[in-house]
């Protein structure tokens, strides 16, 4: 997805409208016309107030870091006050002016496909928050771990949320799965869209994942699951710990976008 236009910032204007003090509320809309609200408040959570899987996750960062839409920057900052060289990314300029106001000293406004190399090597990519999601597609989740690996240093790793959709027993989650199974899908690809007062996002992409169809889009791209955690969790949501393989030269010859199922 490309930058956000102010008119369809939903995602950033609640964040900062939250900064200023309003009480607000995120809506998330699926393409089947199941809708969810989400307290802005989590964004904005203070280390003591995360769960016991964010915590642990950090232990696990390291180095220069790259956090992959940042948001209003909870974790960006938290690295950041340890002492670390962190560069927050997020496609919403409400989302960056947020961060910088709560004191994140570097951010940009960036879209996932222009991450690369001419931003330099990075040591940890973080994706929390369900962040895995961005890649869209298990395809394009294939296309864009080749990439990061050809921008990282030999010991690189990502730390990245995502949500096993297996477990659910919501009837209109299994609805959603089903339709996705007649489209050649997985039943995780989303199409979702965020409401916020007049402002809407445009329609995108987004995956969740099982462990075991994590570890088979991981096949190829020079990255290796090191371990999950939380991810027995009733909710389904855990942090993967990916680490690059030691030794593994990809080649990173082009290969021409296909076009993927249900599109």
């Amino acid at each position: 997805m490309r930058w956000l236009r102010e008119e369809e910032d939903a995602h950033g204007r609640l964040m900062y409208d939250f900064l200023k003090g309003q009480e607000v509320y995120e809506v998330v809309e699926r393409d089947d016309g199941y809708i969810q609200a989400i307290p802005a408040s989590g964004y904005f959570s203070d280390y003591r107030k995360w769960s016991p899987r964010h915590k642990r996750a950090m232990k696990y960062v390291r180095g220069r870091v790259l956090d992959i839409g940042c948001g209003a920057g909870r974790h960006s900052l938290y690295l950041q006050r340890k002492g670390l060289d962190v560069l927050g990314i997020d496609i919403s300029p409400y989302a960056i002016r947020t961060s910088k106001l709560r004191g994140l000293r570097n951010a940009r406004v960036m879209s996932l496909a222009q991450v690369g190399p001419l931003l330099g090597d990075f040591d940890t990519l973080l994706m929390m928050g369900l962040n895995f999601g961005l890649f869209g597609t298990p395809w394009k989740a294939r296309q864009f771990l080749r990439k990061f690996h050809g921008m990282t240093g030999e010991s690189a790793r990502i730390i990245a949320e995502t949500r096993d959709p297996y477990k659910t027993k919501d009837p209109a989650h299994l609805a959603y799965h089903r339709r996705n199974t007649k489209r050649g899908k997985n039943v995780g690809q989303l199409k979702i869209r965020v409401r916020y007062k007049a402002l809407v996002t445009p329609w995108f992409q987004f995956l969740i994942v099982s462990k075991p169809e994590l570890e088979e889009i991981l096949i190829g791209t020079g990255w290796k699951l090191r371990r999950a955690m939380n991810g027995s969790s009733p909710t389904g949501i855990y942090v993967a710990i990916i680490d690059k393989e030691p030794g593994n030269r990809l080649n990173n010859r082009v290969v021409r976008k296909r076009k993927e199922p249900g599109e």
